[in-house]
């Protein structure tokens, strides 16, 4: 029998034979059954030394090494689907489907995507980075091979969390009432679900797997039908009773209407390919779902000890497990939250933290170590976060939701009728507002000030540094009477001094920072630094220029606004987010107090109508025309000079 551990040698030289022969699946199955446990510790080797350069997501894809060769090797992919979630599993995948020559190139500019992609290649069917939608669009794509006629298989792994999300039950449930073939593989990366299972339940595994006993248990299924009702339902209850005592806890799965397998080692390759290929060639029409249990970080030391610390990565030191610490000017914009929130929850203790599934990612995890009995991780369940918080506001608490903004999309109907239309004062923190490098698109906060703020009661406002970001976590605490959201952007702040205290800012006031008379810079969020150096340089070409920072984006300073309008020919608004928002709302204030009648010369500098792949962050915003470049450029635009010619941009 093979050894389900592997057993690399990661100091020694890259060697990989077998790997250097599977360019795509249809290669891989051309091996052996017993090539296939080299392959996957020369594809495991394959996959560390690639991440160890580039950073990325590492102790789930580790998780999936057996489980990634097994599926291709049993299923015909492309034309069976295969799906994976979340996507922090699919480094693996794409090594083996034709993408080893570019895996150095992984989340950088030009480079591969960190998840699925569609456009990327014909092996991801679905793209993937939120979590949770495998199996629901899996069940469509079983629904037109159906309704095609066709009879390729379609496989859903979901894993990594993501099935601690509403939207994976309600597809389980909705693919349970149909009989549709839909085979869904459970990764189950945290033994939340079962203990660790041997020879004894991966023989049962393939047993009831097995066409035999899938026969006869459809024929017990049809008899009993027959049998008076009574009977029937006592048949029933007692076959899945004894089908739980030996496959521990596929209750919940079956009730769903799924057929329950496992739970079966997933990195024992004798266990995955005889259960893989007993489902693929089931005779029986509907679901099943096929428990794999598996261990993020598989076959690397350090990663196996500390899964969190290794779940995402930056450049690392193979023999020792060593991250590259950068050099970091000022801490982090997250860090910054992280300890302001504390502060204020040291003075009030009705204040409480809610987060999905992010504490570390949202830097609430230090408010969990301080005071564990007001801190919440409701899992990947963001709709639930955004109500519970609603629910705690009723009753006095100061409930904090610290979220990714592009992850608070996902509880759009809980912030409008939940938290805004009974004002309920719901704190809402969006770490990674605006581009965020190496994520890409996915994750980018490109949207919170738009849908955000077109909801009535909604208080918005934009740290442009570090200080303010402080300050803004206690107005926040100060704010009883109606829902606020905050936005701050990943990365380092800018260096300046943090105060050791926030103090309350004035609700919908904002700053001059620059005095000038001939061009107005009125900024809202973090661009604020690249303002005041574009504000440098039109200065240096005898264009005075004030600079605003609007700290409100509702509600809005309309005298700052009005001031801005009157006394300066040119107005360029610049935020890090989507049309209709910061620029949208003083438009719209302009335009209904008539001040865009006289010829001011105004100018929205938002995010582009497209989605910006992955690089870094200066490369992203400068794509986006919202670097310093990009402002003075659009200043020139407005006064109808030719920025080429006029200025020198170096």
């Amino acid at each position: 029998m093979s050894d389900p551990s592997g057993g690399i040698d990661l100091l020694q030289p890259s060697k990989t034979p077998l790997l250097d022969r599977v360019n795509t699946p249809d290669d891989l199955r051309r091996l052996e059954p017993g090539e296939l446990r080299q392959l996957a510790d020369e594809l495991r080797q394959e996959m560390i030394s690639a991440v160890s350069q580039t950073g990325g997501h590492l102790g789930a894809g580790l998780g999936v090494v057996e489980l990634t060769v097994a599926l291709h090797y049993v299923f015909s992919t492309p034309e069976d689907r295969l799906i994976w979630d979340v996507g922090h599993q699919a480094y693996p995948h794409k090594i083996i489907t034709g993408r080893r020559d570019r895996i150095r190139t992984l989340r950088q500019g030009g480079g591969l995507s960190g998840f699925t992609k569609r456009s990327e290649s014909e092996y991801d069917p679905f793209g993937a980075a939120h979590s949770s939608t495998s199996i629901s669009a899996g069940l469509g794509m079983a629904i037109a091979r159906d309704l095609d006629e066709k009879a390729n298989n379609v496989v859903c792994v979901i894993g990594d969390g993501a099935m601690s999300a509403g939207m994976a039950y309600e597809a389980l449930n909705n693919a349970g009432a149909m009989d549709s073939n839909l085979i869904v593989v459970l990764n189950d990366n945290d033994m939340s679900i079962a203990p660790p299972v041997g020879a004894l339940s991966a023989y049962l595994a393939r047993l009831m797997t097995g066409r035999p006993y899938l026969s006869l248990r459809e024929i017990g299924k049809q008899f009993a039908q027959r049998l008076p009702r009574r009977i029937h339902e006592q048949a029933v209850r007692a076959e899945e009773f004894a089908r739980n005592m030996i496959t521990h806890g596929g209750t919940l799965f079956e009730e769903l209407g799924f057929y329950y397998v496992g739970p079966i080692d997933g990195h024992n390759l004798d266990h995955l390919l005889p259960v893989l290929k007993n489902v693929r060639d089931a005779k029986r029409r509907g679901p099943i779902l096929v428990h794999v249990v598996t261990q993020k970080g598989k076959g690397y030391a350090p990663a196996e000890v500390s899964a969190d610390k290794y779940h995402g990565v930056v450049k690392f030191d193979v023999a020792t497990g060593a991250q590259v610490k950068s050099n970091a000017k000022a801490p982090s914009y997250t860090k910054v939250f992280s300890e302001a929130l504390v502060q204020e929850a040291k003075k009030d203790s009705k204040v409480v933290a809610i987060t999905a599934a992010m504490p570390a990612g949202t830097g609430v995890d230090l408010f969990g170590e301080l005071f564990p009995d007001r801190f919440f991780d409701v899992g990947i369940a963001e709709q639930h976060a955004v109500t519970f918080a609603a629910g705690l506001a009723t009753e006095g608490y100061k409930p904090f939701v610290a979220i990714y903004s592009t992850f608070l999309q996902r509880a759009y109907d809980q912030v409008v009728h939940d938290v805004a239309l009974q004002k309920l004062p719901v704190r809402f923190c969006m770490d990674r507002a605006g581009l965020v490098g190496a994520d890409g698109p996915t994750h980018a906060g490109s949207f919170d000030i738009a849908f955000l703020g077109c909801i009535p009661n909604m208080v918005l406002m934009a740290a442009a540094d570090e200080a303010d970001l402080v300050h803004m976590v206690a107005t926040q605490a100060a704010t009883d009477d109606a829902p606020t959201a905050l936005r701050y952007p990943r990365g380092e702040g800018t260096g300046v001094t943090v105060p050791l205290e926030g103090v309350p800012l004035e609700i919908g006031k904002g700053r001059i920072l620059r005095e000038g008379h001939k061009v107005a810079l009125f900024s809202y969020g973090t661009r604020l630094g690249e303002c005041l150096a574009a504000a440098d340089e039109l200065a240096a070409h005898g264009l005075a220029t004030t600079v605003a920072d609007a700290r409100f984006a509702k509600p809005l300073d309309i005298d700052l606004l009005t001031r801005l309008a009157r006394e300066h020919e040119v107005l360029i608004t610049v935020e890090e987010g989507s049309v209709g928002g910061f620029g949208s709302f003083c438009l719209q204030a302009l335009a209904e107090a008539g001040l865009l009648d006289r010829g001011l010369k105004v100018r929205p500098l938002v995010l582009p109508d497209c989605y910006i792949d992955h690089d870094t962050q200066p490369a992203m915003y400068a794509k986006a025309g919202l670097d310093r470049r990009g402002i003075v450029a659009k200043v020139f635009e407005a006064l109808g000079k030719d920025a080429k010619e006029t200025i020198r941009l170096a």
